[in-house]
């Protein structure tokens, strides 16, 4: 099946559905809204992969073997021990594919706003001091930055594997709320 975009109807009301994007695009906030056009539940694979002190938790990957044994949810797409897991589970797959100019203009600001405001996170966990942008290789600013290309290749990866898995391509929020409100909502 070849990449859908915002206009392609849907072949089948999905289920589970995973939310692929760089770091810092927006895919927890697609995905909550997907689980709320479709009424499926939500579940935030960050909170699943980090413990306290920003550990990876012990239980991640039984966490994710639980989730995708369900016959409903949408998640984030993200973390290697958990992607093929993922896709092989997934009935939809949505690639926000937002330029490198957007991402990064929303990852800095969602990280300065988060850090500024001590906004708690997954397992009390806070956005480390800012500082680190310059001195931690794996900050999320610098991550996103250098994981910015990846996606393609991921997807690339799954259609080979999965060639009837549909994938909806969507290049900015204002094509994501555009599907949302029409080919999604009409499958729901």
């Amino acid at each position: 099946m070849p990449l859908l975009d915002e206009y392609a109807e849907l072949p089948h009301r999905p289920r589970r559905v995973l939310v692929a994007g760089t770091s810092g695009s927006g895919k927890t906030t697609l995905a909550r809204r997907i689980a709320e056009v479709l009424q499926l539940p939500h579940v935030e694979i960050d909170a699943l992969y980090h413990g306290p002190g920003w550990t990876p938790r012990p239980s991640f990957v039984d966490d994710v073997a639980a989730l995708t044994a369900q016959p409903s949810w949408v998640t984030e797409w993200q973390y290697t021990p958990a992607r093929e897991r993922l896709a092989r589970a997934a009935d939809l797959l949505v690639w926000l594919d937002l330029p490198r100019a957007t991402v990064m203009r929303q990852v800095t600001r969602r990280t300065l706003r988060r850090r500024l405001r001590r906004e708690q996170l997954w397992n009390g966990n806070i956005e480390p001091s800012l500082w680190t942008f310059f001195t931690d290789d794996e900050h999320i600013v610098r991550w996103a930055w250098r994981t910015h290309g990846t996606t393609a290749s991921r997807i690339a990866g799954v259609l080979q594997d999965r060639p009837e898995l549909p994938v909806v391509r969507l290049t900015s929020h204002a094509a994501a709320s555009r599907w949302l409100t029409s080919r999604l909502a009409q499958a729901a």
